[in-house]
């Protein structure tokens, strides 16, 4: 498979899954879980492989057309475009393992899904040639349609926590099957609540050496300018395209409903009142803009993996900005807008007030969370920085 093919195919294609998404849209909802009817619908264009070497049967896409589908999905229903995401950047954990073992657990056609938690909740004592994993994560987006899994864990050797150079924990990505790990049931929450995001536990697992990763230390083992590109800084720039893509579809309902909506006593409809003219504008200018600004990003860092084969630091805290800037912009136009629809928008049948929850929930992430103002603004400035996760 040629890797410099974009395969932008992709995009459209997943634009075509619209009308299904919408249709399953309620009973995600409801069941606080995406179906597996769309899981393996997203896996047969080729979703979940987005970001895999080309070498073991991935697309190997570049970072604009990854952000374009999952901003279209995002687009369609936020909590499909979020597991889209999460199932996507966790296949970058196949460019970092040797490609037979990358190959076993990735296979090299449509139906593997994978997903995980990064966040170092379990703990994996070394013995041997396979570490003995425990842990319990939290935030396993649409874990229930995997068949891999993979829970960040510190590294227990000799009875001590192994540390690294700087002397802060190892952490390594244990990858397992799905049917090692119990999945429990604790998402309850105001946003994203068809993404399934509840906990997994493992106990006393095993697994090998081999299918291990630590995005701090290993070096990718795939020699694609996608491997260049920061493993973190992908991720935080799929939760800036599923933002994108709620705000637009919120946008996009706002100039449906206004069309047709007049508030107690008035003449006009919404959509004739000048404010509301205004505002739309206004909302449609700043979504605009915070979009440019991240696929403007994303196209320089993307020439230089390309060209030089390295990415700076600066130009990583500016996808980090942008990312930031993309996900928060998008919250307060879903705000406004809701706040255009006056007392009709209180009302859960409203579409409006399920797309500003999504919103505000997708904000809690660590990755674009307001501190990574403060680490952007630091490497800006030319400061000191700590770019583990930059």
């Amino acid at each position: 498979m040629n890797p410099s093919n974009d395969h932008h195919n992709i995009v459209t294609q997943a634009k075509e899954l619209t009308p299904a998404i919408r249709a399953q849209a309620d009973e995600m909802e409801q069941a606080r879980r995406m179906s597996s009817t769309l899981a393996r619908s997203m896996a047969d264009i080729g979703v979940y492989r987005m970001l895999r070497p080309g070498s073991i049967g991935g697309l190997e896409c570049s970072p604009a057309v990854f952000l374009q589908t999952i901003e279209a999905l995002g687009e369609a229903e936020a909590s499909v475009g979020w597991c889209a995401m999460i199932g996507a950047t966790s296949g970058v954990y196949s460019a970092y393992l040797p490609p037979d073992i990358a190959r076993d657990v990735y296979g090299e056609g449509n139906e593997i899904i994978t997903g995980g938690v990064f966040a170092p909740m379990g703990q994996a004592v070394l013995e041997y040639d396979h570490f003995q994993v425990s842990g319990h994560w939290r935030w396993a987006s649409g874990s229930h349609n995997c068949q891999w899994l993979n829970g960040g864990c510190t590294v227990i050797e000799g009875g001590e926590l192994r540390k690294l150079a700087n002397g802060t924990p190892e952490i390594r990505a244990m990858i397992f099957p799905a049917s090692d790990a119990e999945l429990i049931d604790t998402w309850h929450t105001m946003g994203l609540r068809g993404t399934g995001s509840g906990d997994m536990k493992v106990s006393n697992i095993r697994v090998p050496r081999q299918r291990s990763v630590s995005l701090l230390i290993d070096k990718p083992q795939s020699e694609g300018a996608l491997y260049v590109f920061p493993v973190f800084g992908l991720l935080a720039l799929g939760i800036a395209a599923v933002a994108s893509g709620n705000a637009r579809a919120t946008l996009n309902e706002f100039r449906e409903f206004a069309g047709g909506a007049r508030t107690a006593g008035a003449r006009k409809v919404l959509a004739d009142r000048a404010p509301v003219q205004q505002s739309y504008a206004q909302m449609d200018a700043r979504l605009r803009s915070a979009r440019a600004f991240l696929f403007d990003e994303v196209a320089q860092a993307w020439e230089s993996a390309q060209s030089e084969r390295r990415i700076t630091l600066e130009t990583r805290g500016k996808l980090r900005l942008a990312a930031t800037h993309m996900t928060r912009t998008a919250a307060e136009v879903c705000r406004d807008a809701q706040d255009l629809c006056g007392g009709a928008a209180v009302f859960t049948e409203n579409i409006m007030q399920r797309k500003l929850r999504d919103a505000q929930t997708m904000t809690a992430h660590m990755m674009i969370a307001p501190a990574s103002y403060e680490l952007a603004g630091r490497v800006l400035l030319g400061l000191p920085t700590d770019d583990t996760l930059v």
